[in-house]
């Protein structure tokens, strides 16, 4: 018998409307949820590829056509990739010591200190694998590519862009301070769901330096094509970094309070609506 609750599945990607079998789960949904299941376990014990990454990062990083009016000396002069460690030397020491994922290894901290620019910079990026490397692999080039462009147009500065491994969201803040940066943003990999096993997340703070809080932090989560598409965060985050700079403050004291209005998102809200005429006729 046709599941009622079955054209709501077009509107999301989460686990509604699956259907039943007598008392059970179609066979079909028991086997994909052990597929998304093993994703999410993979993703978790993934590894980034550093070299690749560097290059589709650095491809981002480059200098904007010749007619467009940006900062680009700037750019060239402070923007690069720069790869650290952490105290977390291997997934296994990864999973059962958060507190050294926060902290840079010593051969680390000697190569952030001899790359950060004397004068410090407007923004830092960093790029962790976090929870999953697989979300950091394919989402992170994707922000980067409209928001280092919107940065350097806005005439920020930003510094070396850093790939780092066996990191946690903490980690932003020793990064931040020893490059002198009024701003860190981590795009990193989030704890990895049943079916979002690539879902990228980003957190900003303002005046990076130990002994800040999450609740200095703002995050802009779930960032991949079937969730918050790439393009929309980096709209979000330009905003948040901005206001972040004018008004010196982040996380709970900081809001975004912008109406959509963007290209992304007028197809977001065509999308939406598209979808809800199909309910509708259904």
């Amino acid at each position: 018998m046709p599941d009622p609750w079955q054209h709501l599945r077009k509107l999301t990607s989460a686990r509604i409307a699956l259907g039943r079998t007598g008392g059970s789960l179609p066979t079909g949904e028991v086997l994909k949820f052990s597929m998304d299941h093993a994703l999410a376990r993979d993703a978790v014990w993934a590894e980034l590829d550093l070299d690749r990454l560097e290059a589709e990062v650095t491809d981002a990083l480059s200098p904007a056509p010749p007619d467009t009016d940006l900062r680009k000396d700037a750019a060239v002069s402070a923007c690069g990739v720069v790869r650290v460690t952490t105290l977390a030397g291997d997934r296994a020491t990864y999973l059962q010591r958060p507190d050294w994922g926060r902290k840079l290894s010593p051969d680390s901290e000697t190569k952030l200190t001899a790359v950060g620019p004397p004068e410090g910079v407007d923004v830092v990026i960093i790029v962790a694998d976090g929870l999953s490397a697989l979300a950091a692999q394919r989402q992170a080039p994707e922000v980067l590519r409209p928001l280092v462009p919107a940065l350097l147009a806005g005439g920020l500065s930003i510094g070396p862009v850093v790939l780092a491994t066996q990191a946690r969201v903490g980690l932003q803040d020793e990064i931040g301070h020893r490059l002198r940066a009024r701003c860190a943003v981590t795009l990193i990999g989030e704890r990895p769901g049943l079916g979002t096993a690539d879902s990228l997340g980003a957190y900003l703070v303002f005046d990076p330096k130990p002994g800040n809080t999450d609740a200095d932090r703002n995050c802009v989560s779930n960032i991949r094509p079937e969730g918050l598409p790439p393009a929309v965060a980096a709209e979000t985050l330009f905003h948040l970094i901005t206001q972040s700079l004018v008004r010196k403050l982040s996380g709970v004291r900081l809001k975004d309070e912008r109406v959509l209005t963007g290209p992304a998102a007028t197809t977001i809200l065509n999308e939406t609506q598209i979808d809800r005429k199909t309910l509708v006729h259904e």
